[in-house]
């Protein structure tokens, strides 16, 4: 899984279909949606997976409205699609990326 900083961001959005996970370091809900992100990144290959750290970089979450975190944000082309707020157990977190396709 990639990790986005300000020089990579656009480039990784204007993917076809992207989920950028905004999330820090030593938040607790973020450390366990590592893994189903990671498990979903292993298993599909129609989607970038990418993070940012907020912490690092927070023009990126305050130009996103991201106030809570973990926040997933899926784009297509460059727009946001939908956001989710908070830890998403893995069969919610497909069902809700299958939706938004």
């Amino acid at each position: 899984m990639e990790i986005i900083n300000e020089n990579n961001f656009n480039e990784i959005i204007n993917s076809e279909y992207a989920l950028i996970d905004f999330y820090a370091s030593w938040c607790g809900p973020c450390k366990m949606m590592a893994p189903v992100l990671d498990k979903i990144n292993e298993s599909r290959d129609n989607i970038k997976i990418a993070k940012v750290d907020v912490d690092k970089y927070e023009n990126l979450a305050r130009t996103y409205g991201v106030m809570s975190i973990p926040t997933l944000i899926l784009f297509k082309n460059g727009q946001v699609i939908d956001k989710k707020i908070g830890f998403t157990a893995e069969p919610l977190l497909v069902e809700w990326i299958n939706n938004n396709r």
